[in-house]
């Protein structure tokens, strides 16, 4: 009995020292190397509030810019709605100024009566037009004695006029009008050149003849 005893005490010991050789492993230190990692992956709620606020604050914004132009938007149709109809309006006064010069060159009604009624009568016509153009900001375009401008007039003729500036408008062919700020149609006008002499005109025609 007392060998087996030995023997059990013998093997007790030869085990505690295996575990004794056996590193031990340190459980409060990885716990806290965890906790570190923990806190470097997680955001703060500081680090939350911010973004957040940013986020906000970049969503009123595009609200707001939205807003503004929807504004812009309806404010320009309704200024500018009728932008098609005005235009295609003015065929009314071209029509009316067309009547009134082919009656007034008519040999027929030359001085009569009924040619003077008819043409008060279309000027009573085109007065109005013109008052309902102005209310609604239809308005002319002033171009006799200007200076042409490329972004009102647009010129279809050079007539030779030495008592005139170069580039002056002397004629107008079509009456442009503007729609508040905006060009609805261009004056279509003729304007003004120096005049070219005769011996010089002659040359001119006689180089042209030569190179024919």
């Amino acid at each position: 009995m007392a060998k087996e005893e030995s023997s059990i005490t013998d093997n007790d010991e030869i085990k505690n020292e295996g575990r004794e050789n056996k590193p031990e492993i340190d459980t409060q230190k990885t716990e806290s190397e965890n906790n570190d990692k923990d806190e470097l992956v997680e955001i703060k709620p500081e680090e939350k509030i911010v973004n957040l606020e940013d986020k906000l604050a970049r969503t009123f914004a595009e609200m707001e810019n939205q807003r503004r132009r929807f504004e812009k938007e309806k404010e320009e149709a309704y200024e500018y709605g009728g932008f098609a109809f005005a235009k295609e309006a003015l065929n009314l006064i071209d029509n009316l100024e067309r009547s009134k010069l082919i009656l007034q060159n008519d040999d027929v009604l030359k001085n009569s009566e009924a040619l003077k009624k008819t043409l008060e009568h279309l000027d009573i016509i085109n007065k109005d037009l013109f008052s309902i153009f102005s209310k609604n900001n239809i308005n002319p375009i002033e171009s006799l004695n200007k200076k042409l401008d490329p972004n009102l007039h647009q010129a279809m003729i050079e007539i030779e006029d030495d008592q005139k500036e170069p580039g002056t408008i002397i004629q107008e062919i079509q009456k442009g009008f503007t729609i508040k700020d905006r060009l609805l149609r261009p004056s279509l006008v003729g304007v003004s050149k120096k005049a070219i002499k005769k011996e010089a005109k002659d040359k001119e025609n006689n180089e042209k003849t030569i190179d024919k």
